[in-house]
Parts: structure tokens; sequence; C-alpha cells
């Protein structure tokens, strides 16, 4: 993994690094049950419990096993996502994808130029032969962006994950390298 942080730049974004001085704008749409509901997550309750996601999201970079940037517009500096890899494993070239947006953005493709610009750094930077994206079945506007970003659902993996006091099913999906030619 680089050393630094790399910046991603789309038509209308710039992929960062998100930092504490982010801490508000994204407590304002991480305190939003609408946006996290489908992540795993309660919603957050104070500005600290960002101050923990921020570290978390450092914390992957040192490791090797992921990275998550912050997802801005162009013309404001102010964070309205994340979209990022966890859980890379590098001897087999694969990762999962992760994102959510500021339900004040929902619906103007932000999300989709987003994982598309991170989807391809991964295959290029990285060198990943696989992306990965686990998203709960009621999230059908998440299994929607990713199916038209070519993705293809594989199955269900049942009681995936045990979060928030409950078992989730979460259906896998997967990106190739080789799909990139397909799209």
């Amino acid at each position: 993994m680089e050393k630094g942080f790399p910046i991603i730049e789309t038509k209308r974004l710039v992929l960062r690094e998100a930092t504490t001085e982010d801490a508000n704008d994204m407590f304002n749409y991480l305190s939003d049950e609408d946006v996290v509901k489908h992540m795993g997550l309660a919603r957050f309750q104070t500005v600290e419990d960002v101050w923990d996601e921020i570290k978390w999201y450092h914390s992957i970079k040192e490791e090797g096993t992921g990275i998550r940037w912050g997802i801005t517009l162009k013309d404001e500096g102010k964070l309205i996502g994340s979209c990022g890899f966890l859980n890379i494993v590098a001897k087999h070239y694969r990762a999962e994808v992760g994102f959510e947006l500021s339900k004040d953005y929902w619906g103007k493709g932000i999300a989709s130029e987003a994982l598309e610009a991170v989807v391809r750094y991964g295959f290029h930077h990285y060198q990943l032969e696989r992306i990965e994206a686990l998203i709960e079945p009621a999230n059908s506007p998440s299994q929607k962006l990713v199916e038209k970003q070519g993705f293809k659902k594989e199955g269900l993996l049942r009681h995936y994950e045990y979060t928030c006091g409950k078992f989730d099913d979460l259906y896998m999906y997967s990106f190739l390298k080789g799909d990139l030619n397909l799209i």
C-alpha cells in the first residue's frame, strides 16, 4: 500500500482522507437512522462516535487491510459520505467495498460516481482481481447501485454477521477485474 493518502478526482467529486475536522459533517449523516440502518451500525449519538470511526479509517489504512475515502463535491469541502475497501486480502487479490452517503445527496448519481472511481482504483493500484460487496436483502437501493456498476449477485450468506443484536443475512456480490472490459 502507498505511504501517503491517495486523492481520487472524478467529474464532480474529490475523494480524500477523512480527518477529525470532518467529524461534524460526518455526524450529520452517520446520526441519520436511514443512512446507517443497513450498515450494521447503530446511528451515531455523539461526535466522539465519529472520531472513533475516523480512527478506524486510519487504522485499516495503516494495517494494510483497507482504505476509506471521504466523498466531497468539488465545489464544496464538506464530507457527504465515504467509500472504500475493507478486509483486503492481498495474497488472494480481493477486497470488500463499502459506501454510505448523506440522505441529502441520494438519487443524484454521487454514490455511483464514487463507487466506480474506487473500484477502478482498486483494480489498478492494489492489483485486485475481485471486489466484493455484502449487502442486506432489504437494502435494494445499494443492490441496484452495485448491479448498475456491473457487480454480479453470487448468492445469499445466511446469518453472516451479528450486528445490533441480530443475525444478518447478506447478499454476496462480486466484480472481477476482467469485468472492467464489459462496462
